[in-house]
């Protein structure tokens, strides 16, 4: 799960991070993660351990020394760096989503997203978009598809859904698009 370091302006971001965690862990889901205290980060990591649920954080060393790591985890993975983070936190996941966050949130996704595409990973990628927050960003996705830069079946690729039922059901159902490039060396 990819979420802010920060609360932002809109309540309802804290309170879908809540009700999203509490769901993940009600199901027997366990939720990995930036391993942060704060913000958005934090209210996913408190909900989903007081709902019961294992919380994995992955963080770098770095951020653990400037006393942003959340301390009640079920597990905190210290890492050397951003591109070890993400690397063990794809391996851990079986899927990735985007809550409302900010510039780290977006390239995280984006690149779990990419990573469908070359063929890195056939893991779902979601957006909660939270009260419409991720609309704009998809809708210039929408428009680079458009533009004939970004193939439909991999704009499509990823879940977007405004609840955490509507996402986890999608997610459960979701396939992934063929490769760019099959393994003949042929386009798709």
């Amino acid at each position: 799960m990819y979420t802010g370091a920060s609360l932002g302006t809109d309540p309802r971001f804290a309170r879908a991070a809540h009700d999203f965690a509490g769901e993940l862990a009600r199901r027997g889901v366990g939720i990995v993660y930036g391993g942060g205290h704060v913000g958005l980060m934090g209210v996913v990591a408190d909900a989903a351990l007081a709902a019961g649920g294992e919380v994995i954080g992955v963080m770098p060393r770095s951020l653990v020394d400037d006393e942003t790591a959340h301390t009640g985890l079920t597990e905190l993975r210290v890492v050397s760096g951003m591109h070890e983070r993400k690397a063990q936190m794809a391996e851990l996941a079986d899927g990735f989503v985007a809550l409302p966050g900010g510039l780290g949130t977006l390239e995280e996704i984006f690149e779990a997203w990419t990573w469908i595409q070359v063929g890195v990973h056939a893991k779902p990628v979601g957006f909660l978009d939270v009260a419409g927050y991720w609309r704009p960003l998809l809708d210039a996705v929408a428009s680079m598809s458009e533009a004939g830069l970004v193939r439909p079946q991999y704009r499509d690729a990823a879940v977007v859904a405004e609840d955490a039922g509507e996402l986890l059901a999608r997610f459960a159902a979701w396939q992934p698009p063929r490769r760019r490039w099959d393994p003949a060396g042929q386009r798709a």
